[in-house]
C-alpha cells in the first residue's frame, strides 16, 4: 500500500507539472495569436482621409480598447504622427518604431508606466503596412499597427489554473488512494483466507487447505496440501517402521532370555545365539530397506535416469555373468525422475534385480515421459521386461506381498517387489504386472503421475 501510494502521488505530481507547463505554453501562444488577430482586425477597420489622417473604427475588436487602463492597448504609427486607443490614455507605452511592409513582430515583456505611475510590462504584436490612396504609387505611405496587452494577464490565468489544477488533482488523489486501498484489500483477501486456513491447520483445527480458491492460488494450495499429506505419510511410515522393528525383535530377544533362564549348555546356547542374531540381522536389514524408501518428496530436483540405471546394470551383469544375461536400454533423454535419488535406486535396483534373477538372457528397460498436466512437471513411465517364465495372472497379488517369493527355491527375502510397490504408492503412482509382448517374460510397468 505504501509503495503503491507513493507511486500514485508521484504520478499525480508529474502529471500536474506536465499540465502546468503545457498550460503556460498554450497560454503564451494563445496571447500571441490573440494579439495578432486584434492587429488584423484593426488593419481591416482603419481608414484614412484624403489628407492622410487616420480614421479609426468606432467599434474596436474588444471593448477593453475603449476603457482607459484596461490592460489592452492599440497604437498606430504613421510617418509624421501616431494614434492611440482610448485605453492608452495616461499610459506611457514602450517606444514604437516603424516596421517594414508586411513585417510582423512579437515582443515582450516590454516595460511601461501606468497612469498611476506604477511600472508594468506588456507584450506587443505589430505589423507593417502600406496605404496607397486611390492606387497612386506616388502617394502611398507606410504605417505600423501595434496591439499591446498587460504581461500580468497570462500569469494571473496561470495562477487561477494552478489553483484549480492542484485542488482537483488533490481530490482525485484522495479518491484514487481510497479506491486503491479497497482494490488491494479486495485482491489480497484470498491470501488472507489462505493464511487463516494455514493457521487452522497448524492449530489442528483442520486437516488440509480448502479447495475453493481463485485460479491463481490453486497451485499454491494444492502444493501445500500435498506437502501436508506427504509429511503425514512420512511420519506415519516412520512410526510404523519403528513399531514393526520393535515387534519383530521382541520374539528373538524373548527366545534368548528363555534360553539363558533355562541354563542351556554353552554349545547349545552359542548355536541358539548365532541363529537368533542372524534372524535379528535379517529383520533389521528388512526394516532398513523399508525405511530407505523415504517416499515422495516435494520440490525435488529432476534426476537423470540413465546414469543410475547403468550403474545398477553393471553390477547385476557381473553377478549373473554365468547365465550371460544382458540389459538393453530404451530411455527417452527428456525423461526425468522427480524425487529422492535413494528412491530411484531402490526402484530400479529391485525391478532390475528381479528381472535378471528370472531372465534367460535378455532384460529390457524402457523409460519415457508420462502424461502431462498444465503448470505441472511431466509424469514418468518406467517398464522392465525379461524373457523368463513370467508370472501367472493369479500369482501377481501374492508375489507383491511382503515376504513372499515367487519360487521358494530361489534365494531372496521376498521384500524387493513390495518395496517397489511402497515407493510407487508413496509417489501416488501405480504398478502393473503382466506379460511382456516383446520378450515373453514378466513385465513390470511403473507409472508416476504429473507432479507439482
Amino acid at each position: 500500500m505504501l509503495a503503491a501510494s507513493v507511486g500514485l502521488l508521484a504520478f499525480l505530481a508529474l502529471a500536474g507539472y506536465a499540465l502546468d507547463r503545457a498550460f503556460i505554453d498554450v497560454a503564451g501562444e494563445g496571447q500571441r495569436e490573440r494579439l495578432r488577430n486584434y492587429v488584423y482586425a484593426y488593419a481591416g477597420d482603419i481608414e484614412f482621409l484624403r489628407g492622410g489622417e487616420i480614421y479609426p473604427s468606432e467599434s474596436p475588436p474588444d471593448d477593453r480598447f475603449l476603457r482607459p487602463g484596461s490592460g489592452l492597448y492599440a497604437e498606430v504609427v504613421l510617418p509624421n504622427d501616431r494614434w492611440n486607443s482610448r485605453s492608452a490614455s495616461g499610459q506611457e507605452l514602450p517606444e514604437a518604431t516603424m516596421l517594414g511592409a508586411r513585417e510582423e513582430r512579437f515582443d515582450g515583456p516590454l516595460p511601461m508606466v501606468r497612469s498611476d505611475g506604477t511600472p508594468g510590462e506588456v507584450y506587443r504584436y505589430g505589423i507593417g503596412l502600406v496605404w496607397s490612396p486611390e492606387g497612386r504609387p506616388d502617394s502611398e505611405f507606410a504605417y505600423t499597427i501595434y496591439v499591446m496587452e498587460d504581461a500580468g494577464i497570462v500569469p494571473r490565468q496561470v495562477r487561477v489554473f494552478r489553483a484549480a489544477l492542484w485542488v482537483n488533482l488533490g481530490i482525485a488523489g484522495v479518491i484514487l488512494l481510497l479506491l486503491q486501498a479497497l482494490i488491494v484489500r479486495w485482491s489480497l483477501w484470498p491470501l488472507r483466507r489462505v493464511e487463516h486456513e494455514l493457521v487452522r491447520v497448524q492449530r489442528g483445527q483442520a486437516d488440509r487447505m480448502g479447495m475453493q480458491h481463485p485460479r491463481e492460488l490453486q497451485p499454491l494450495t494444492e502444493s501445500i496440501n500435498a506437502l501436508i499429506e506427504s509429511e503425514r505419510e512420512h511420519l506415519a511410515r516412520q512410526r510404523n517402521t519403528m513399531s514393526d522393528l520393535a515387534h519383530s525383535l521382541k520374539t528373538p530377544l524373548a527366545v534368548l532370555r528363555s534360553r539363558l533362564d533355562a541354563g542351556t549348555g554353552e554349545a547349545e546356547l552359542r548355536e541358539e545365539v548365532e541363529a537368533q542374531l542372524q534372524r535379528m540381522t535379517d529383520l533389521v536389514t528388512y526394516q532398513l530397506a523399508r525405511a530407505a524408501s523415504s517416499g515422495h518428496q516435494l520440490f525435488s530436483a529432476a534426476i537423470e535416469i540413465e546414469p543410475h540405471a547403468e550403474q545398477i546394470v553393471r553390477g547385476l551383469e557381473k553377478i549373473y555373468a554365468a547365465k550371460g544375461a544382458v540389459c538393453e536400454f530404451e530411455i527417452d533423454p527428456a525423461a526425468r525422475f522427480h524425487g529422492e535419488p535413494g528412491d530411484l535406486q531402490e526402484l530400479l535396483g529391485n525391478l532390475l534385480e528381479n528381472a535378471f534373477k528370472w531372465a534367460n538372457s535378455r532384460v529390457l528397460l524402457t523409460v519415457k515421459e508420462g502424461e502431462r498436466a498444465p503448470n505441472r512437471r511431466p509424469g514418468l513411465t518406467l517398464v522392465v521386461e525379461d524373457d523368463g517364465p513370467g508370472i501367472p495372472a493369479d500369482r501377481v497379488t501374492t508375489v507383491l506381498q511382503r515376504g513372499v517369493r515367487g519360487d521358494e527355491r530361489v534365494q531372496g527375502h521376498g521384500i524387493g517387489l513390495s518395496i517397489v510397490q511402497d515407493i510407487v504408492h508413496s509417489y501416488r503412482g501405480e504398478l502393473q504386472v503382466g506379460r511382456s509382448d516383446e520378450l515373453g517374460g514378466a513385465c513390470f510397468c511403473v507409472r508416476l503421475p504429473p507432479g507439482f
